[in-house]
């Protein structure tokens, strides 16, 4: 037979192992929710660089097309389809782009900007969509390029601001 001392401590015990239970349950379903309500997450976990994916255009004729050169070095790429907005420590990178239109005055297209937890000082990368207008096409070092860059955000922000503008040259 159990003493009232030892039926106290009992339930001490299952008492403190239930609360541990419960408390590990609700630390695993916030790590759970918190990584399935990041935007535009399909593509966050994609390579963040044009020279990572290997990715320089879509293949299309350029015909005397204006290009994107990517941190204004190399050769402008047509229709690219990853961009880095800042070259410092590319935190932030436009990819998946399609182009809507692009011709030798101007190009506009859709795709997400993917930014890296350090860029945005937040817990986790994360992707926002936008649209993407380039602008400004000039001979740049023998080749013409877009020396423009205009970032209209649809929805939340990396950085508060609806519309971004990076200089490409």
């Amino acid at each position: 037979m159990m003493t009232d001392r030892e039926g106290a401590r009992w339930r001490r015990g299952r008492t403190a192992l239930l609360a541990f239970l419960v408390v590990t349950a609700l630390a695993a379903g916030g790590v759970w929710f918190s990584q399935a309500s990041q935007p535009a997450s399909a593509v966050d976990a994609a390579p963040k660089t044009s020279a990572v994916q290997d990715v320089k255009s879509d293949g299309r004729p350029t015909g005397g097309l204006p290009g994107v050169r990517d941190c204004g070095i190399g050769e402008p790429e047509i229709r690219p389809q990853v961009i880095t907005l800042t070259c410092a420590d590319a935190g932030m990178v436009a990819t998946g782009i399609t182009w809507d239109r692009y011709d030798a005055d101007e190009a506009e297209g859709r795709g997400v900007v993917q930014v890296e937890k350090t860029a945005a000082g937040v817990g986790t990368d994360a992707g926002y969509r936008a649209t993407f207008r380039l602008y400004g096409a000039k001979e740049v070092d023998g080749a013409r390029a877009f020396t423009g860059l205009e970032v209209t955000y649809e929805g939340s922000t990396p950085l508060g601001d609806t519309t971004e503008m990076y200089n490409l040259a």
